[in-house]
């Protein structure tokens, strides 16, 4: 799927929606490994970037978002409008990300 195809608005310039196919959606869930929790830890000390966890969150969001591309291609979808992200703790160190949007079939104007 071409991701200018994907957005948070619910129009692109230039694109009318020929079919809106539903919602679709790729969840995620993660914990944090033992060691990761314990390099975090350490670098709370210093103060800062979390770099471990931003790292952990900023990949659990892409795969969460690859999955929904993945599940709107699968229906026949070329594009995704209103797309959104969504994270809940599961349990301690259990977090859930859901990406979800509207698939549709877009066509040049």
């Amino acid at each position: 799927m071409d991701h200018s195809l994907i957005t948070t608005a619910f129009s692109i310039d230039g694109y009318r929606i020929k079919q809106n196919l539903g919602v679709v959606r790729g969840i995620v869930v993660r914990s944090r490994s033992i060691f990761g929790t314990i390099g975090a830890g350490f670098q709370t000390l210093v103060g800062g970037n979390i770099t471990l966890f931003t790292e952990l969150c900023e990949k659990t969001r892409n795969d969460s978002f690859e999955l929904m591309v993945k599940h709107a291609e699968e229906i026949g979808a070329n594009g995704l409008i209103g797309i959104r992200y969504d994270a809940n703790e599961v349990m301690s160190g259990v977090t859930e990300v859901l990406a979800y949007g509207t698939a549709v079939v877009f066509e040049k104007v």
